[in-house]
């Protein structure tokens, strides 16, 4: 929470707050330390909620990446680089064998801005007019100049007395949704950088209005006035297969459309070539690789589920969901069948495989085994991998929890915002009031350690 100018002082100057005054306002504000405590102990756990969110998300994207590898054919195919510094391959689904020549010519990235550089994080910038900080996502560099990709919705974010800081317009921004952080350098320094998502469509236009000192530091048009720096500009990964035409990606992860039924993961700009084999011998690694990323993925459930996402509706519904999946094959898949060949699932929820059983298996049957995993949408890496899909889509009960603490966490800001402003108000007035009483006498100091200085908040705790 932002904090009054209001100190204590045993200094002389027109504005000093003798240690008696301020030791007397602090003893009489102490009852308002509850609504304060309040909101700062709600802003935490909705904080420390949104981020679990956020993992979960990832981790489920994470394992649904891989369990989609093992559709199609994906299950009996490899896919190697030559060059593997340039780029990492997977198959999946239809990829057909054959060896492609491939050239990055450029990885996607994100936009990266900087701010001027202050000598501390916590330094009031400007008067503290009320400010607007409006953010537009876009198309930067072309003929009709800065065009908003239609997708992404624009960002206003306030500014007042209350966070302008660098720590204030950092957290205001972070509230929003937008990938920010306070940096020291090595000068002592300290300075914003704000991060956009990866792709070119994803250039930032940052306009402000309201304060002056707050718009010569974060302003930024691309066709226009710069008062932040841009260190990187937003761009799409640019790449080559045979020669042909130029293949574009907002990310560094591109499946299927450089090789149909493979995954690439670039790394850096070069060259390589991309073999793909398909070999039934390679169905026995890609299950192994299968039930340890589910196994990873497990991990981090119960990780949540103890620590930030205890008690989560969210995260419940996912580690029951697939559990569920894996209990009872989903209606198509027999588990009899999947523990014959060697994959069953412990006490803890973790997958195990019997190298033994399922190499004979595969031996027997290796298209059968197969089809156990992957088989027209309905193996059971086909069914893990749509469930973990409909968690993370934007209708999710995670992106709507997800959404729901955003909206708190802004409602809470903005009651800090008004509790702020209330308080300072009330402590500036018993300061004044303090002071008349021991101009004429009236009233007793209360004495203080001798220099002591704090502010409103150090009184609130």
């Amino acid at each position: 929470m932002a904090t009054s100018s209001i100190t204590s002082s045993t200094g002389t100057g027109s504005t000093a707050v003798s240690a008696d005054i301020y030791n007397r306002v602090q003893q009489t504000m102490a009852t308002q330390n509850g609504a304060a405590t309040k909101l700062t102990a709600t802003l935490t756990k909705d904080q420390t909620k949104l981020s679990g969110l956020g993992q979960l998300q990832s981790a489920l994207a994470n394992f649904q990446a891989i369990a989609a590898g093992l559709t199609g054919s994906g299950l009996s195919t490899t896919a190697a680089s030559s060059v593997k510094s340039v780029l990492s391959a997977a198959s999946t689904g239809s990829a057909k064998a054959g060896t492609y020549a491939i050239d990055v010519k450029q990885l996607a990235q994100g936009q990266f801005l900087t701010s001027d550089e202050f000598a501390a994080a916590d330094t009031k910038i400007g008067a503290g007019a009320t400010t607007t900080v409006k953010i537009d996502f876009g198309t930067a560099g072309g003929e009709k100049g800065f065009v908003t990709n239609g997708t992404t919705g624009s960002k206003s974010i306030t500014i007042d007395s209350s966070n302008n800081t660098l720590d204030g317009i950092a957290a205001a921004l972070k509230a929003a949704g937008v990938d920010v952080k306070v940096v020291k350098g090595d000068d002592g320094k300290f300075s914003l950088q704000v991060a956009g998502e990866s792709g070119a469509a994803n250039s930032m236009r940052i306009s402000v209005s309201g304060d002056a000192a707050l718009k010569n530091l974060l302003a930024f048009d691309p066709d226009g006035k710069q008062e932040l720096k841009q260190t990187k500009p937003a761009q799409n990964a640019l790449l080559t297969v045979d020669g042909g035409t130029e293949i574009s990606s907002a990310s560094n992860t591109i499946k299927d459309k450089g090789i149909a039924g493979a995954t690439l993961t670039l790394s850096t700009s070069g060259k390589t070539d991309v073999t793909i084999t398909q070999d039934a011998s390679q169905i026995g690694a890609n299950l192994k690789s299968f039930v340890a990323a589910y196994n990873d993925l497990n991990a981090k459930l119960q990780k949540l589920q103890k620590g930030d996402l205890k008690g989560d509706t969210a995260v419940n519904q996912v580690v029951s969901q697939m559990n569920l999946l894996l209990k009872t094959g989903g209606g198509s898949v027999s588990v009899s069948a999947l523990n014959a060949a060697g994959v069953t699932q412990d006490a803890t929820g973790n997958l195990a495989i019997d190298d033994k059983k399922l190499t004979a298996a595969i031996t027997a049957d290796s298209s059968a085994v197969a089809k156990l995993f992957t088989n027209d949408g309905r193996g059971i890496a086909d069914l893990l991998s749509n469930k973990a899909g409909l968690f993370t889509s934007s209708s999710s009960v995670i992106s709507k929890e997800a959404q729901l603490t955003s909206n708190e966490i802004t409602s809470i800001n903005a009651k800090r915002t008004v509790l702020t402003k209330a308080l300072t108000a009330q402590a500036n007035a018993l300061v004044a009031l303090y002071t008349a009483q021991a101009q004429t006498g009236a009233g007793s100091a209360l004495t203080g350690g001798s220099g002591k200085t704090g502010t409103l908040f150090d009184m609130l705790g």
